[in-house]
């Protein structure tokens, strides 16, 4: 046994491990023992029976929770094992919110305590209400949204708009106006959440900026802004497919499109940060503020998985303008969709306090030729060969100073794995990328 998020082994008890207890009931639960060193071996403990009367106590009369208490043996001596459940309601020691991450032990503050207590409550950020009136609702948009839903919505053509937002439970039971229908359908959700929205640029590099659009508004017209800027800034051809012409964009519309949606539908809108979406020449990042949940991870954005939005009254009412499926599909979709196109899966990293996404627009960048099995030299010569159009034997000796039976060898493989061809014979043999665009 080791320590971990869950475990914490200590030589006594100390008042100040109430913090750690705490930290359990706020999290997942967990054990401490009192009565085993840092190298999980035990020690003799004094006062232990007074200690089984003690220590529950202190914990009851500081925490408000009763956790197990019992004694058990380890390495014939005996050790005091205190069991504690994930609690249903927020734990305070003296005021302060404590949460285990990883091993440690830290103070919950700003926007991640909020959303602790939200959670702990059974309430989401959107289904908060906030003070405004009907009169600051964009009408125009709403009904937008009922052409969109009838499909899904048969009855929203009769019932009036209250009745709407009442089903949809954009509003409580008493008028009041929730957060989610501000967003969704207000004429400027900005007056009252003031970084509620995105920013979109077109960069030739990090620091040299080319162009800069603020996308704001409610979601909907956020989400044109948003999408119309991409485009502005991507280059499409076209291509004829028996009688029929389809347009083909640097990246797949349909992949960017569910990409801005879900930063739109996840955002954590506590965050004072906006939704980024950075342009270069050679790949498109998406950001938005807020972690994944806790029920998923990186890995499982890239298969099916279940769907557990952050704000689900705004997700609801994107489902039901059949912007969105209801089953976590959205990121599988857009791996499938790069793939269609010839382009690289999307990489979804968790960073910067959220989650980005970046688009790639051919496969030859380091990160996939890495996954795709090449060694570092010969990701090297890769990125020589986009820069100058080829490489031969002996320039690969020379920049990575190798033999030219290791080169040979090494070039061999990349035509093998048909990222490299070949051209010409003998002493004028050069090496060219298989597939020059995507």
């Amino acid at each position: 046994m080791r320590e971990e998020q869950d475990i914490e082994f200590k030589k006594e008890w100390r008042n100040e491990h109430l913090k750690t207890i705490a930290g359990f009931a706020n999290t997942e639960g967990g054990v401490m023992c009192i009565g085993i060193d840092d190298n999980g071996r035990a020690v003799t403990l004094s006062n232990i029976k007074k200690l089984l009367e003690d220590i529950p106590n202190t914990i009851r009369n500081k925490l408000q929770i009763t956790p197990s208490v019992k004694i058990e043996e380890k390495d014939d001596r005996e050790v005091i094992k205190i069991t504690v459940n994930s609690s249903d309601f927020p734990v305070f020691l003296d005021g302060k919110i404590n949460i285990r991450s990883g091993s440690t032990t830290q103070e919950l503050k700003g926007s991640e305590l909020t959303n602790f207590l939200l959670e702990k409550t059974g309430k989401t950020w959107d289904s908060l209400t906030v003070d405004a009136a009907f009169d600051d609702l964009d009408f125009e948009t709403f009904e937008y949204f009922k052409g969109l839903a009838i499909d899904r919505l048969p009855e929203i053509k009769k019932a009036s708009y209250k009745t709407i937002f009442k089903n949809l439970e954009l509003i409580t039971n008493d008028g009041k106006l929730t957060r989610a229908l501000i967003l969704l359908f207000g004429k400027k959700p900005q007056t009252f959440f003031i970084t509620a929205q995105g920013r979109v640029g077109r960069f030739k590099a990090p620091t040299e900026i080319l162009d800069t659009v603020i996308a704001d508004g409610n979601l909907y017209k956020q989400l044109d802004t948003l999408m119309n800027t991409v485009k502005k800034h991507l280059n499409v051809r076209f291509e004829i497919k028996g009688i029929e012409r389809k347009d083909v964009w640097d990246y797949p519309l349909e992949a960017l499109r569910e990409a801005v949606i879900n930063a739109l539908i996840h955002k954590d809108y506590l965050s004072t940060a906006e939704i980024q979406i950075k342009i270069y020449d050679d790949r498109l990042w998406i950001w938005n503020p807020g972690r994944l949940p806790k029920q998923l991870t990186i890995e499982s954005l890239k298969t099916e998985h279940s769907s557990f939005p952050k704000n689900p009254l705004i997700a609801s009412v994107f489902y039901y303008a059949g912007f969105i499926e209801r089953w976590g599909s959205g990121t599988k979709r857009m791996i499938d969709l790069c793939k269609v196109q010839g382009l690289p899966e999307p990489v979804f990293k968790e960073e910067f306090g959220g989650i980005s996404v970046y688009f790639h627009k051919d496969i030859y960048t380091e990160e996939y030729l890495r996954k795709f099995g090449l060694n570092e030299r010969q990701i090297i010569a890769v990125m020589y060969v986009k820069e100058r159009g080829r490489i031969t034997n002996k320039e690969y000796q020379d920049i990575n100073n190798v033999s030219n039976k290791t080169a040979y060898l090494e070039l061999s493989n990349t035509v093998g794995r048909a990222i490299f061809k070949v051209e010409g014979k003998g002493k004028s043999t050069t090496y060219t990328l298989k597939v020059t665009k995507r």
